[in-house]
């Protein structure tokens, strides 16, 4: 468990909440991950539902009532949030699991008719209060969302970070702030107004990044986009002169972050403001009356989304850094197990440190997880220093990881056998191969989504009774978040990533896996780019093209079950990774990466 999360200090916290909980008059409090603007990745500040339950997993919501404390996350964090849970008295609710009820549910199944649960409105949307309150209301319990008990009960709270914004060259962006202010306000159909709270959006209109957040170069801010002006609501001191004046030349206003309420009361009854329910804090919505506030999908999200061909340009840069990064580093474990083990903390940090001296290197875009042995089944795993294992010359390895460059977002996943591979093993390994080519070769109309293409990615491991239980992908910003909505590969018919169709420019990881509790966990990821593949007299077709430069592992594969397209696929590819990554090598490395680059 982390330091300032043992069992004593998390039963304490949720003791002192009961109180709070009594003196509000509240038979249920409600703790989720997320911070006003919807982050996956939450500053210090918000991270309250780990500190109150010690689970430090990314997704999860916690539900505290006076004789009960739950904490519900997916199949992801199972096994991680049993070891960060254990002797405390919250309790794991495994999500998506048959007859295992969701928080809401079992809200409704806990607390008699008359209850009233609460909840902290500035980290919740429109869209999630609307929907707790109605779901709750069908069991006459009441919703109370201006309550937050954590903050008055959170000694020694981080303060907000105050890290400098720094501008993004359009040489990086590929498109001036003003061509895209301009393309959003094509979007808003001469609406004065619109309202923009997520930080990626918010950091890829403006071409600012920012350290605010681990792993997402964004700002904590908010943007108010009206048809001349645009004005950012951020903390002053992050904005240095220089950037302030080519800002305010694109006509942006700065104004502190916490004048976002008071310049909003100022817009009373005037005229309408978009803004998207799935993204606006019901706390910014009250500031207005209902009437005032127009529904508006995201208008930035699928510009976005579609990278421009200077973005591809670097991202196929960035790929190359990559490759030549993770290649020194396996050739560095080769040579270490030689002599000694490696902690996975140690492998992690070392992968920084060679991404490091790539040049323009940002940081990880994630926590890397390297996952040894029975540690690969844990899909979210992170190793911490004082109590990850060893790895040594026998086994499984798997590694996922990313890069945060200037000239993009990586996140690439690797299994590698360090020792023979079993025959169980090398099969497994092979199903995963299978879908990850089988995926990365279709060709597709114009119009398909990621629901119709997820089961190429497992029809081979269904043929034989086996699965995983995350999304097959998802979208990857540039030089922004490694989760970019909307598109994805998802079995999931309902929501955004599932019903998104692809389109050209967009970038998608492509990650099957295989878990055995307890054993080993495979993954094999790359990020592939949406590319045209034909136009005939059906219409558009599109096709993948991966864009990650690394070698796939042949070692565990069985190379017997492959068929004469994915060996041509699995050469191909190794065809390309050589002649991309040789020249940027010395000789010794040249020859292993020809070796793990062979055709088969």
């Amino acid at each position: 468990m982390p330091e300032n999360f043992n069992i004593s200090s998390i039963n304490q916290r949720l003791a002192a909440l009961r109180r709070e909980m009594a003196e509000s008059r509240l038979d249920a409090y409600i703790v989720p991950s997320q911070d006003p603007h919807q982050s996956e990745y939450v500053a210090d500040y918000w991270k309250m539902r780990a500190w109150i339950t010690g689970f430090t997993g990314s997704a999860g919501v916690a539900v505290i009532t006076a004789g009960h404390a739950g904490l519900w996350t997916d199949s992801r964090y199972f096994l991680q949030a049993e070891a960060e849970l254990a002797g405390s008295e919250v309790v794991l609710h495994k999500l998506k699991v048959p007859h295992m009820p969701e928080h809401i549910d079992w809200l409704l199944e806990a607390l008699p008719a008359g209850s009233t649960v609460g909840c902290d409105g500035s980290v919740f949307s429109v869209s999630q209060i609307q929907h707790l309150a109605q779901r709750l209301e069908a069991g006459q319990i009441e919703l109370v969302h201006q309550e937050g008990l954590v903050g008055r009960i959170w000694e020694g709270r981080p303060l907000l970070p105050r890290n400098e914004a720094f501008e993004l060259d359009v040489a990086y962006a590929g498109q001036s702030r003003a061509e895209k202010l301009a393309r959003i306000r094509q979007g808003m159909n001469g609406q004065p107004f619109y309202l923009v709270s997520t930080l990626d959006d918010i950091a890829w209109v403006l071409n600012v990044r920012g350290s605010d957040v681990d792993y997402n170069p964004v700002c904590i801010s908010y943007l108010l986009i009206g048809q001349k002006k645009a004005h950012w609501f951020v903390h002053e001191q992050k904005v240095a002169p220089a950037l302030r004046k080519v800002l305010e030349q694109d006509g942006v206003q700065i104004h502190p972050y916490e004048a976002i309420e008071g310049f909003l009361e100022g817009l009373a009854g005037l005229q309408p403001i978009l803004f998207d329910p799935a993204s606006t804090s019901i706390r910014l919505y009250e500031v207005l009356d209902a009437e005032q506030w127009k529904k508006s999908k995201n208008l930035i999200r699928p510009l976005k989304a579609v990278k421009n061909e200077t973005e591809i340009r670097n991202i196929r840069q960035a790929m190359r850094k990559d490759g030549v990064a993770l290649l020194r580093l396996l050739r560095w474990l080769e040579a270490e197990l030689k002599q000694r083990a490696v902690s996975e903390y140690e492998l992690a940090q070392q992968l920084a440190a060679f991404r490091r001296e790539q040049g323009n290197y940002f940081g990880e875009s994630f926590a890397a997880i390297v996952g040894y042995g029975p540690n690969g089944a844990i899909v979210h795993y992170k190793p911490e220093a004082d109590s990850c294992a060893q790895i040594r010359p026998e086994g499984i390895l798997l590694l996922d990881s990313g890069g945060q460059y200037l000239e993009g977002t990586t996140d690439i996943t690797r299994t590698i056998a360090l020792s023979e591979p079993t025959a169980e093993q090398r099969r497994h390994y092979t199903l995963v191969l299978k879908g990850n080519i089988a995926l990365s070769a279709a060709v597709f109309p114009e119009g398909a989504t990621g629901v119709q293409l997820d089961i190429l990615a497992r029809m081979h491991l269904w043929r034989e009774g086996l699965n995983y239980g995350h999304g097959t992908g998802h979208g990857v910003g540039y030089f922004l978040n490694v989760h970019e909505p909307p598109q994805g590969f998802t079995p999931n018919p309902r929501g955004e990533r599932g019903e998104t169709p692809f389109l050209p420019g967009m970038l998608t990881s492509n990650e099957p896996g295989f878990y055995k509790a307890g054993a080993y966990g495979i993954r094999i990821e790359n990020l592939e780019l949406c590319v045209e593949d034909k136009t005939t007299e059906e219409g558009r077709f599109f096709r993948f093209e991966p864009l990650t430069l690394f070698p796939i592992s042949l070692g565990l594969a069985e190379l017997a079950l492959l068929t004469e397209e994915e060996r041509a696929w699995l050469n191909d590819y190794h065809h390309k990774v050589f002649l991309e990554l040789a020249p940027l090598l010395n000789e010794e490395e040249r020859e292993w990466l020809a070796a793990k680059c062979r055709a088969i």
